[in-house]
């Protein structure tokens, strides 16, 4: 015991460094698994943290994936319905169009508008019919309503048709209860209104009197409704005539050509007399 005292004594300053090195290390030790806890329980909610991103990511991408999975289906069901309510409207248009009495809907070639050019001077039509349907130039283009206009170029598929609300467009026309015959032109302007010139104010012409082609027509067979009288002012010599038009063609959609007229002998005398004015 004595030689044990005189040890620590002599070598206490070791001892207690040895001892103060152990308690360092169990401090070390404690700090380590106290970080190590930290660093696991940290590396944790950054793994879960990161997989809860990743899944609504994945979630937004499968949603989207889904979403124009839907909308394809829907644009096919769309597509479909739409093509079955336009069926289903041009036979209705081409039923009413046969069951018109006042037509021999057979002799006509019956024709869609598939496009339209809009001025307020030239307006032209374009329908899905052409020489391949019998389609010629300068045959009449018609509804049961009345005349729409004539043929004035065709392709192989199509036709382009000049309307009545074509400033370069005249037909001739005899009205209905007087027999006051005119030339009758559009202006521009309102669709639904066109003019008659050359009827004299000695005439008998009367307002509401249905307007038709007349046998001076070269393109046109007679008694097509083409209008009705709405204004008459008189002037020098002839009347202002205003007509409004049987067809409504903001909404045309379908129509008739009705067979070429052929009166090529009548033309040829008519172009052999220059003094004679000419009705288109």
């Amino acid at each position: 015991m004595q030689k044990f005292s005189t040890l620590f004594v002599k070598y206490n300053t070791y001892l207690l460094f040895v001892v103060y090195c152990g308690i360092s290390f169990l401090f070390i030790k404690f700090q380590d698994d106290d970080l190590l806890t930290k660093l696991h329980n940290n590396g944790m909610e950054a793994t879960a943290f990161i997989t809860d991103k990743m899944m609504s990511y994945s979630y937004v991408l499968n949603l989207k994936e889904e979403n124009d999975r839907l909308m394809r289906i829907n644009t096919e069901l769309l597509s479909r319905v739409l093509n079955t309510e336009t069926a289903a409207f041009d036979e209705r248009t081409r039923q009413k169009i046969l069951a018109d009495t006042t037509l021999k809907a057979s002799k006509f070639i019956m024709a869609r508008v598939v496009n339209r050019k809009f001025s307020d001077r030239e307006n032209m039509l374009l329908i899905n019919a052409g020489w391949r349907d019998g389609i010629k130039k300068e045959m009449t283009v018609l509804t049961p309503e009345g005349l729409v206009g004539r043929v004035s170029t065709v392709s192989e598929h199509f036709a382009k048709v000049m309307p009545i609300i074509n400033a370069d467009f005249k037909v001739s026309v005899v009205s209905g209860s007087s027999n006051s015959m005119g030339l009758l032109s559009w202006n521009g302007g309102n669709e639904s209104i066109a003019q008659v010139e050359h009827i004299p104010i000695s005439s008998s012409l009367k307002l509401n009197e249905q307007i038709l082609t007349s046998d001076f027509s070269t393109f046109a067979s007679r008694g097509i409704p083409v209008g009705k009288v709405v204004r008459i002012q008189p002037d020098k010599l002839f009347y202002t005539v205003e007509v409004k038009l049987a067809v409504d063609f903001s909404s045309l959609t379908h129509v008739l050509i009705a067979p070429l007229k052929i009166e090529a002998e009548k033309i040829e005398m008519i172009r052999e007399n220059a003094s004679v004015e000419t009705f288109p």
